[in-house]
């Protein structure tokens, strides 16, 4: 968080210079307030291109096995520009090393792990561990330590779902 602000306010520094050698450029025609207002903006413009870039710096900070499965995008007013150009606050990934695959009853379970990543004051990151099974498509929690299923968070997942893609659909998360 510290080095973001350090970044901005150089950021705006040196629009701010860019401001000053305009001004003294065109003979001090240009108005005194040119300098701050492109202080301003430098900040402003940087500030917009980190968090614009936010998904993209998370992604190459992942081992080459993550896969994401899922992106929220959000719009926000006080972020006009967001509107027309949505931006990335969250995003879910699995990674295919640490899936383990079964045969049970002739149903195909797969345990995994699904990592959220949240874009916020600080970015956030959780993890919860789930049992799918790959023949009715249902996916349920497991407990922290005892990796229990909790049969009360059970949900059907959409074959057209990209997890369940990932998961299930592949031919690299044969059996061990």
């Amino acid at each position: 968080m510290i080095w973001h602000l350090i970044a901005a306010i150089f950021a705006g520094l040196g629009a701010a210079g860019v401001g000053l050698i305009l001004r003294q450029a065109s003979g001090k025609r240009l108005p005194r307030w040119i300098i701050p207002a492109l202080g301003g903006l430098g900040m402003l413009g940087y500030q917009i291109h980190s968090e614009y870039t936010w998904f993209e710096n998370k992604q190459q900070q992942l081992p080459p096995s993550a896969e994401v499965v899922s992106v929220e995008e959000a719009r926000m007013f006080w972020r006009p520009w967001t509107f027309a150009f949505p931006l990335t606050t969250a995003f879910t990934i699995v990674d295919r090393d640490n899936i383990a695959v079964s045969q049970v009853d002739g149903g195909r379970l797969v345990e995994f792990i699904l990592y959220r990543f949240e874009k916020a004051y600080v970015d956030q990151v959780s993890h919860q561990a789930y049992l799918m099974n790959c023949t009715t498509r249902d996916m349920l929690p497991l407990e922290e330590e005892s990796r229990r299923p909790r049969t009360d968070g059970m949900r059907r997942v959409e074959a057209s779902n990209p997890l369940f893609q990932t998961l299930c659909r592949r031919a690299d998360t044969a059996p061990r």
